[in-house]
């Protein structure tokens, strides 16, 4: 299951928030890994280090990355204080940390009875590549509005992973990051998907709740086997707690399985089948056959769903000047713009019920 190897670290190529990129010496290949120091310490030039290189050996993804397992000989010090959650529970690197909803946090008071989002709008997707887009959308059309990213556990587990998270912090576009279920690193902790949202609403103060992965996705070409089903458990997390989902559509004009042509099997499965509260769901007004393929794709959603039908004017020039590069499945907003359009539009959705 593990593809375990020593390598020594030759130098570090760049750092972000919670993470660090390495260039290591493995035999006789040089390979890129990613460390995340509260959770291994911080690797220097000449260590040792234990990788795993599994998803390498696949070619399975990770961003290109062989994770860190240890610096065997230079362990960092115990961690000071943590709380009582244990994320990514029962594997060698199972971490404790302090969750806002815990007992003893300084947030549990208000989160203890809390069950109510207050009609805050709840943008849905499933994939974390729309999180820059809407965020972008939302700032574009309402300068100042909070945003929080609510992050489930489908993709990357640790929140440092994501170089767009840290972008977006660094650029005033997100308000903070809730980590839940086995995901970790988030500015607050909590244990479900529902305390993530009022903690977003009620400690973050957000304005706008973003519910998406952590970079990657798993998917197995099958109706039901892929992580973004969770989509549409989103949707009716946000609708018991009296938000107000908001279902970005995943739309691609680029993509060459066909299952992902126009609007997504992921979005048409989450939204139509797994999502049993009603959301608004944002059809971007895109030109064209290709625009007309994706109203005629999102017309049984409306059986459940209320469809709404979003003007794009002014986003792609808003998403051109994003202050984080836009990619998904590999693809930039030049490749596909038709998969971020559609993720502003629920931006600019979410916006507009504020």
């Amino acid at each position: 299951m593990i593809h375990w190897r020593r390598a020594t670290v030759l130098r570090v190529l760049r750092e972000w928030d919670g993470a660090v990129e390495l260039e290591v010496t493995c035999g006789s290949d040089s390979l890129r890994a990613l460390a995340y120091p509260a959770l291994v310490g911080r690797p220097e030039p000449g260590d040792e280090v234990l990788l795993n290189i599994g998803a390498l050996v696949r070619e399975l993804g990770t961003g290109g990355y062989a994770p860190v397992i240890a610096v065997p000989g230079r362990l960092p010090p115990d961690p000071g204080p943590d709380g009582h959650l244990v994320k990514a529970r029962y594997t060698p690197l199972q971490a404790l940390v302090a969750g806002a909803d815990e007992q003893g946090s300084p947030h549990h008071e208000t989160l203890r009875d809390a069950d109510s989002l207050a009609g805050m709008p709840v943008v849905t997707a499933d994939l974390h590549s729309a999180l820059p887009a809407v965020c972008v959308a939302a700032a574009a059309d309402r300068p100042g509005v909070r945003v929080a990213f609510v992050m489930t556990d489908g993709g990357a587990l640790p929140a440092w992973f994501s170089r767009t998270v840290a972008g977006l912090r660094a650029a005033g576009l997100l308000a903070g990051t809730v980590s839940t279920g086995q995901a970790f690193g988030g500015d607050l902790e909590c244990v479900s998907l529902h305390s993530g949202l009022l903690a977003a609403r009620l400690v973050l103060e957000a304005d706008i709740a973003v519910v998406a992965p952590g970079p990657g996705n798993l998917g197995t070409g099958t109706r039901w086997g892929f992580s973004g089903v969770a989509a549409g458990d989103a949707v009716n997390a946000a609708a018991v707690l009296g938000g107000r989902p908001v279902a970005s559509l995943r739309v691609s004009s680029a993509d060459p399985r066909e299952r992902h042509r126009g609007v997504s099997h992921h979005s048409l499965t989450a939204y139509g089948r797994v999502a049993l509260a009603a959301a608004d769901v944002p059809v971007p007004d895109l030109p064209g056959t290709f625009g007309d393929q994706v109203r005629e794709q999102c017309a049984a959603l409306g059986e459940r769903h209320h469809l709404v039908t979003v003007d794009l004017a002014g986003l792609a020039e808003a998403l051109a000047a994003s202050p984080v590069p836009l990619s998904s499945m590999g693809r930039d907003l030049t490749a596909d713009p038709e998969c971020f359009l559609a993720a502003a539009a629920a931006g600019r959705h979410a916006v507009a019920l504020l």
